[in-house]
């Protein structure tokens, strides 16, 4: 083959996935400004930095193996279906309790919330994760690593039946501006207002 006609067959592969590419991306502005209007002002709450700050001071003592052996604990409880005392902590926390109201109040747009410390450990959800330890997943690494304003729109995912995208934004400190954790926001597509 000439390099013309590859030049030729990239441009039309390129024309082809284009509008494919932008379709998968439509979502992310618009889920950007609900949690920029609807979740963001809340996140220096005192309820949330207090559960956040607590969490960072009770885990920073553990190390990678302390986190792995809390996470596989937590990710076999949750196949065997088992009771689980520390999902079920983070599920009924004074945190806990604030996030399911936001939930609540958001007519059945915010599907999903949990809250992160430093670590990238569960402090505070709504339902229960599949698992304790988010620091090796893109919603802790694309956010609480990135900085203090960081927001990270996931792609839109099948959950249930349900569209969802994961929106993520990190959690700073109202006076210090530094970042202490981060929050996921699972949204579901269907209800978004337009």
């Amino acid at each position: 083959m000439t390099k013309e006609f590859m030049r030729f067959l990239l441009i039309g592969v390129i024309g082809m996935l284009a509008p494919t590419m932008a379709l998968a991306q439509d979502h992310v502005t618009p889920v950007t400004a609900y949690v920029e209007k609807n979740v963001k002002p809340w996140l220096s709450d005192a309820a949330v930095i207090k559960a956040v700050e607590a969490s960072n001071q009770k885990h920073q003592a553990l190390t990678q193996a302390d986190i792995d052996k809390l996470d596989g604990d937590w990710i076999k409880a949750r196949k065997e279906k088992a009771a689980h005392a520390p999902m079920d902590a983070l599920m009924k926390n004074e945190l806990a309790a604030f996030l399911k109201a936001k939930k609540q109040a958001s007519g059945g747009v915010i599907a999903e919330l949990f809250v992160m410390d430093n670590k990238g450990l569960n402090v505070a959800q709504t339902d229960p994760t599949s698992d304790f330890w988010q620091g090796d997943e893109a919603k802790w690494q694309k956010t609480f690593s990135v900085g203090p304003d960081a927001i990270f729109v996931d792609k839109v995912e099948d959950d249930d039946g349900m569209k969802v995208s994961q929106a993520n934004l990190t959690i700073a400190d109202p006076q210090t501006k530094k970042a202490i954790g981060a929050i996921t926001v699972v949204i579901d597509m269907g209800k978004l207002p337009k």
